[in-house]
């Protein structure tokens, strides 16, 4: 038999103050709106009550409340009462979620979707009679506002409203995480109602789109409303929250213990920290130092900038992976984004550019438009991993352009215009048009991708399958060796205090560059820009530009990082220049200058192209003049070519781009005429 209310409310009232009193002092002095509650602690006092808490929750937290303000410290304060930690039983997924849960006490965890504005909620209501001047007060507990029906003295309507109780109210959807989920299923979402100090500005900064949590609340149903107005059969299920905690932090938010802290000071000083550190990034893949070195400097990130006019300089470092496949390259990216506590991993065939960035979605709960954030915005503060990103659409690849560089999402829809914050790490993935990556192809014209895209990233590494009895013989081993045993595959470095590395030093760690540092930057920069001067009729190759020095300062002071060093040494921007200079190499040298050239890069047209442009251009023109006629054959143009050491193949490349880009065109076969 149930006990009354009286008994148990002296219960609750015993056992706050027998457990729990220093906790309800603290919240009062601080100012605090709530007393959290272990459930687990509470069960061990009172058995029958804390069962009667995840069948009750509604009347039994109500007794809880009631008893606080008996207890003379908090009577008149207003605190409410919040339980963590329910028994795993209670822990259900979005998607088994029942009618025979309604009313339950539950614990749910997903990812925040949606989340509407702060609003006032009515809780209760006073009303006059006119007739007999009775005051009635009615609790709101309905979506719509509720007035009373009957008064003592017989009357029915047009009651007067004298005041009415209002606490702030916010309404988030919450969607299964992706790792929770089977083969095709998919992720189901659950209206989430949270009030008072669930609301509060700190709280609501740790429930924004794209966080995870995990709430404690009451299952409610919500009547759902056919187009006549009239009630469905049908309801909507939902939760109000009692308690909300954050379950994902970003590197920042990390909490490091001080024996943690001591390990990381210790692993810091060791000289092979970096070599360590490396080998720690997916270690189930052999090879590519020079990859795994620019992914843990990404990891490390170099520090964000506020400039004295109001520009921001990014901190984090971009990478672009271009490669064969079967290389790993998918592999590397799933490492990256489990790794690192915000992570995002996406693939370009199955993202949209409004699934990137952010959408425009219809907000049932404010009946107006709400934003609903993309994985780069959700990623905010960690990593997004873009595999296939040469699969995307046009339109959705120009949607990354802002977003990488200004670290933003600028959205202008129906009548919501905003800009998002998208301070986010990206690591990409694409592959070569034809299968294998060529060396001599500018990288533009290999990959689907915009030079303006591809020149955003401030590391590009081309990933090549060459065949190689050495190296072939060491992958076959490593790969069979950790098949036949994975336990082999071992780090020194947990994974967990890899994670707790990074975080101490981009939290404790804002390195600036020394003298020493910036002359060895500065000295690489000018003499690469002013190396190979050709003749003053030719354009000249540009080898480096502003963007890939700022890459440099990046690179370098994440190097920085790695030591937990506050300096920016000589040895840090000899990494980067190491670094920078090995992926210009790869991707921008142009064999037939000899020389690096920025433009196989950012435009996809080198200089020694450009100057082909001109030379052609230049004949046709000499031609024109000299036959009197605007329409010149093309054996003429071939052998005016050939003086000047064109070869056919270059003549016939170059004729055809200048004929795409309008600045000629072929009247009839053979015979080319200048626009």
């Amino acid at each position: 038999m149930k006990e009354d209310i009286f008994t148990q409310i002296e219960k609750i009232k015993e056992f706050i103050e027998t457990v729990y009193q220093e906790q309800l002092n603290g919240t009062i002095k601080k100012g605090q709106k709530a007393l959290l509650i272990d459930f687990k602690e509470f069960s061990k006092y009172d058995v029958e009550i804390a069962e009667q808490l995840l069948n009750e929750p509604l009347e039994v937290i109500q007794n809880f409340e009631m008893a606080l303000d008996q207890i003379e410290i908090s009577s008149g304060t207003n605190i409410r009462v919040r339980f963590f930690n329910l028994p795993s039983t209670q822990k259900i997924t979005i998607r088994n979620i029942r009618s025979q849960n309604l009313g339950n006490l539950i614990t749910v965890e997903g990812i925040v979707r949606q989340a509407s504005d702060v609003r006032p909620q009515v809780v209760s209501a006073k009303f006059e009679c006119p007739t007999c001047g009775n005051i009635l007060s009615i609790l709101q507990l309905e979506q719509s506002f509720k007035e009373p029906t009957r008064c003592t003295c017989g009357r029915k309507s047009n009651f007067k409203l004298l005041s009415k109780d209002l606490v702030d109210a916010q309404r988030v959807v919450l969607e299964e995480a992706p790792e929770s989920l089977d083969g095709g299923e998919q992720p189901k979402r659950l209206s989430i109602f949270l009030k008072e100090d669930l609301v509060d500005p700190l709280l609501e900064k740790k429930t924004t789109p794209g966080s995870k949590v995990r709430v404690m609340g009451a299952v409610k149903e919500i009547p759902v409303l056919l187009k006549t107005g009239a009630q469905s059969r049908m309801y909507d299920l939902a939760l109000e929250a009692n308690f909300i905690e954050p379950m994902q932090e970003t590197f920042e938010e990390l909490d490091v213990s001080k024996e943690e802290e001591k390990k990381i000071i210790d692993l810091a000083k060791d000289p092979n920290v970096l070599s360590k550190l490396v080998e720690t990034i997916a270690p189930s893949i052999y090879g590519y130092k020079e990859i795994k070195t620019s992914l843990l400097l990404q990891l490390m990130g170099g520090t964000r900038k506020v400039m004295g006019d109001g520009v921001i300089r990014r901190g984090d470092i971009h990478i672009l992976l271009v490669g064969d496949p079967g290389s790993g390259k998918s592999q590397l990216l799933q490492f990256i984004s489990k790794i690192a506590p915000k992570g995002r991993f996406v693939s370009g065939k199955g993202s949209s550019g409004a699934g990137l960035t952010a959408s425009v979605v219809k907000d049932e709960f404010l009946k107006g438009w709400a934003l609903e954030a993309g994985a780069m915005v959700l990623a905010n503060g960690g990593i997004c991993a873009i595999d296939e990103l040469d699969k995307m659409s046009h339109e959705d690849r120009s949607a990354l352009h802002e977003a990488l560089e200004q670290q933003t999402v600028t959205i202008s829809k129906a009548n919501i215009q905003a800009t998002l914050r998208a301070e986010t790490t990206v690591v990409a993935a694409a592959n070569p048009k034809l299968g294998r990556f060529d060396p001599f192809t500018p990288i533009a014209a290999q990959i689907d991708l915009p030079p303006a895209l591809i020149n955003r990233f401030d590391l590009i590494f081309p990933i090549r399958d060459m065949p190689s009895k050495e190296v072939d013989t060491k992958i076959a081993e490593h790969v069979l060796t950790a098949y036949d045993n994975p336990e082999v595959i071992k780090t020194e470095i947990e994974p967990e205090l890899f994670r707790k590395y990074i975080s101490y030093a981009k939290q404790r760690v804002k390195p600036k560059l020394t003298k020493e540092a910036m002359e060895e930057i500065k000295n690489y920069y000018v003499d690469l820009r002013n190396k190979g001067a050709t003749t003053e009729d030719e354009i000249k190759p540009i080898p480096i530009s502003a963007r890939q020095l700022e890459a440099l300062i990046r690179v370098a002071e994440a190097s920085a990082k790695i030591r937990l060093s506050k300096k920016v040494l000589k040895k840090d921007a000899k990494l980067a220049i190491s670094l920078i200079h090995f992926c210009l190499m790869q991707v921008g040298f142009d064999k037939e200058t000899g020389q690096i050239d920025i433009d196989r890069i950012s435009t996809g047209i080198t200089a020694s192209q450009r100057n082909k442009f001109i030379v052609i251009k230049e004949i046709i023109t000499k031609l024109e003049v000299k036959t009197g006629s605007k329409t010149i054959p093309l054996e003429d143009i071939s052998v005016e070519a050939s003086e000047k050491g064109i070869t056919e193949d270059q003549l016939e490349e170059t004729i055809e781009k200048l004929k795409r880009s309008g600045d000629i065109f072929e009247p009839k076969k053979g015979f080319i005429q200048k626009i």
